[in-house]
């Protein structure tokens, strides 16, 4: 029986990749969206059932082309996993408000945009699961995060919301909740003292955080359930991740 559609959001690095990586291994068709394709086509990925598409996920239009291109060729979206997300740290006192609304379009109304484009469809074949990519600063505060908790309680509260709204057509809505990682989501904070300030947090756990992996097979899990069966929330951090 052929394998159903899994599409990603923000393939190119970290979790993204990971996940791809894990669904390429079981023959899972596959679209695979970031602004660059050229970081997912060098990935160590069977690309026979691998659709790449340059996405912007703020992009609603170009979001939805991609998809329905993919559902031509593999079925519809049994999976998409709104991984696509950008955090720009800084004291909300002087943080360029630019960043604040960088955040918020790519990650809560980025992730609103690909619930839009597969859950009718879903809704109406009864069937399908949608699994969003937040942060353990979707559940508590910390210093320097304002405006990136303000976007990542958006996507915790969206979740909940949509998950309701959706369960008595048999829809999954989940949410994977990651503390600190080592992903490239600090490579664009432009606030040294915020970044400062994180990498010296991060001593506290031997200057290093979660692997990504860990969070790729927590997303699997999460899919690989009976349909039946929905794991609304999983909160994964390191052991030793004292916040």
């Amino acid at each position: 029986m052929e394998k159903p559609l899994i599409v990603i959001t923000g393939a190119s690095s970290g979790f993204g990749a990971e996940i791809a990586k894990l669904f390429n291994k079981e023959n899972y068709p596959m679209l695979l969206l970031g602004r660059r394709v050229e970081k997912i086509k060098a990935l160590p990925l069977n690309f026979d059932k691998v659709l790449v598409e340059a996405v912007d996920v703020t992009d609603k239009e170009q979001f939805e082309t991609a998809v329905r291109k993919a559902e031509a060729l593999y079925g519809k979206t049994d999976l998409l996993v709104n991984n696509a997300g950008v955090m720009l740290l800084g004291n909300v006192l002087i943080q360029d408000p630019a960043e604040w609304k960088q955040m918020m379009d790519t990650n809560v109304l980025g992730v609103l945009n690909g619930m839009q484009i597969v859950l009718p469809d879903m809704v109406a074949r009864e069937t399908g699961t949608v699994i969003n990519m937040s942060s353990i600063a979707g559940r508590k505060t910390f210093g320097n995060h304002a405006a990136y908790v303000a976007t990542k309680f958006g996507v915790h509260g969206l979740s909940e919301t949509v998950r309701e709204e959706v369960s008595a057509k048999n829809v999954r809505i989940s949410l994977v909740a990651p503390g600190a990682a080592e992903t490239e989501l600090l490579t664009h904070v432009t606030d040294q003292n915020a970044l400062d300030s994180y990498n010296a947090w991060k001593q506290t756990m031997g200057g290093k955080s979660m692997a990504p992996e860990a969070v790729a097979e927590t997303v699997k899990f999460i899919y690989d359930m009976p349909q039946s069966v929905n794991i609304r929330e999983i909160d994964i951090a390191a052991t030793n991740q004292n916040a």
